[in-house]
């Protein structure tokens, strides 16, 4: 289901952004949509505080982890799949 959203611009906004669909071969409503899904896009859907909260606090654990020898022993093995 869509929904209609009403924006205000004065009118040299309003004159931009027509011009610049025009340029697009786009609808004003058309080039609005498109532009505003990129926006969207562009932003982090969290905020960057609230992503190094979490990976400081998965810093905080340790967990057991082989040295890098023997890891890539286990995933050369896994590939292989042997050496069971």
């Amino acid at each position: 289901m869509t929904k209609r959203l009403q924006v205000l611009l004065d009118e040299a906004e309003l004159r931009e952004v027509q011009r610049a669909a025009r340029r697009e071969r786009l609808t004003t409503a058309e080039w609005v949509r498109r532009a505003l899904r990129d926006a969207r896009r562009s932003r982090p859907v969290a905020a960057t505080g609230r992503k190094l909260q979490v990976v400081r606090l998965a810093g905080r654990h340790a967990f057991p982890a082989p040295d890098i020898d023997q890891m890539l022993a286990e995933i050369e093995r896994g590939y292989t799949g042997s050496g069971r």
